[in-house]
């Protein structure tokens, strides 16, 4: 397995299989903000949820499997898969906090700050600058969500506190998946995401207590439908597709899921989208087709 920010050589058929794999999960992911509106507890205990009905469900499959074990966990390997719940915990609180603050779109754009910030992570353990097109890939992307966080601050100032708390949760999320991409190298998906999810699931319940949220739900289907997309699905194939895609491939494809929360936003919430937005959503669109 490469380290963390190299490119690893894939055949064709392998290739795209990591590439479908990484916009089914930016699809799955994108319907979170929605779910958690939908759901009837708090926005932290929202997120305990998602971990507590994904983990039996991933560590059964991990066993079922059997691969992917690592020869030991050794201290450092336990430390890495803390390190990544806690990591994942701070982003998701701070993410559904900011969720219920602000518009889907919103939420999911700056959520996924790490697409900038994975990047230029990988830039650094590859020892290597950008080549031309990758830098004004990487730049049309910034342009793009610096034009949606305009729009979002000029439509409506009230959601400047969501949207800087879901940007606070893409700098979590961003340091998470370099603690994930670094563990990829010694497990495979299924046993490194039930371990990182059982590490998140403890401090958000804790938190979810202190905040004094309503933490049993009435209606589960909202929660349901989180823990599959978000968590075994979406997050599932994120964590496949880590390691087997370059960072700044990874990093881009996740602006493809506010233009996802877009769209369900206006269908569950009508959520309207203007000029600046859609022009925000081309350039997001530019940035792909450069880097690709």
């Amino acid at each position: 397995m490469a380290a963390a920010g190299s490119q690893e050589t894939l055949g064709g058929h392998e290739g795209a299989r990591a590439i479908a794999a990484l916009i089914l999960a930016n699809a799955l992911l994108a319907f979170g903000p929605v779910l958690v509106r939908l759901s009837d507890v708090g926005p932290v205990a929202s997120a305990f949820w998602r971990m507590a009905i994904a983990f039996p469900i991933l560590a059964g499959a991990a066993a079922w499997t059997g691969r992917g074990k690592p020869s030991g966990f050794s201290p450092a390997l336990i430390m890495i898969i803390a390190l990544s719940g806690l990591l994942f915990a701070a982003d998701l609180a701070s993410w559904h906090l900011g969720i219920v603050r602000t518009k889907a779109a919103n939420a999911t754009l700056f959520g996924n700050s790490a697409s900038l910030l994975f990047p230029i992570y990988g830039f650094v353990v590859a020892r290597s600058w950008p080549t031309r097109r990758q830098g004004l890939a990487l730049l049309v992307a910034a342009l793009g969500a610096a034009v949606l966080m305009g729009r979002s601050a000029e439509l409506s100032p009230e959601h400047v506190a969501g949207d800087l708390l879901s940007l606070v949760a893409g700098v979590f999320y961003a340091f998470y998946f370099i603690a994930i991409a670094r563990a990829r190298a010694t497990m495979t998906p299924l046993p490194l995401l039930a371990a990182s999810t059982l590490a998140s699931g403890v401090p958000l319940l804790l938190l979810a207590l202190a905040l004094g949220e309503t933490i049993m739900p009435h209606n589960w289907w909202p929660l349901l439908a989180l823990s599959f997309c978000s968590q075994i699905a979406g997050q599932g194939l994120m964590t496949r597709a880590l390691g087997r895609t370059s960072p700044l491939i990874i990093g881009l494809a996740l602006l493809m899921q506010p233009v996802v929360a877009a769209i369900s936003g206006y269908a569950m919430f009508g959520e309207t989208l203007g000029a600046l937005d859609l022009l925000g959503a081309v350039l997001i669109a530019v940035a792909l087709v450069l880097v690709r």
